[in-house]
């Protein structure tokens, strides 16, 4: 089982649950309709990696976001994840009606800084992704659609979120492609000052 670190102890997440089209920009630069409940989709342990690839049998899209860990079913950790994309087959299987798991669970599709301990202000989180030191994405809390603590109930209303486990909770806008080489920075922010980084170049 592959890990994370929370607080500074490896935890290995049973699964990881993503919260799809919850920022309003991001929803309107793909071109899709605001959705009438939450979208929900899971990449499994093995989509968790260290390394940024720039290709996985096609071009991979980046998308920054708030993830949180679960501990005693509550949101326990903030750090900052990479949900990696094989857009164009998105684009394919949605056409078809069919699942995205074969554009979005694939190894390697997840990757993460450590993770800290919650603060007490969630409304006040913000995420910020810069490639080659250009800001690419920034958003927060205040922007998404599905605040974490409805996130956390609408989850729990169908399924069982163990300890470890990781919510990812949906981008801002400003996705697109990773080009290999390109040298990934994100963070997570509360009230102008860095919570957590990381870094990643893109291979």
């Amino acid at each position: 089982m592959r890990t994370i670190k929370v607080c500074g102890e490896q935890i290995s997440p049973s699964k990881i649950v993503c919260v799809g089209r919850n920022y309003v920009a991001h929803v309107k630069e793909l071109g899709n309709e605001i959705p009438d409940e939450m979208v929900v989709f899971f990449k499994p342990n093995s989509a968790l990696s260290s390394t940024l690839h720039a290709r996985h049998e096609e071009q991979l899209h980046y998308e920054g976001e708030i993830a949180f860990v679960i501990k005693d079913s509550a949101l326990c950790a903030v750090g900052f994840g990479l949900d990696l994309t094989k857009r164009e087959l998105q684009s394919r299987l949605k056409g078809k009606g069919l699942p995205w798991e074969r554009a979005k669970a694939f190894d390697g599709a997840a990757l993460f800084s450590d993770f800290v301990a919650l603060p007490e202000n969630l409304e006040e989180l913000m995420l910020e992704l810069k490639i080659d030191a250009d800001i690419r994405q920034a958003g927060g809390v205040e922007l998404m659609m599905y605040k974490p603590s409805v996130i956390l109930e609408e989850l729990g209303k169908f399924t069982t979120l163990n300890d470890g486990d990781i919510i990812m909770t949906g981008t801002p806008a400003g996705v697109g492609e990773v080009i290999a080489g390109n040298i990934f920075e994100g963070r997570i922010i509360l009230n102008n000052e860095t919570l957590v980084s990381a870094s990643w170049t893109a291979e």
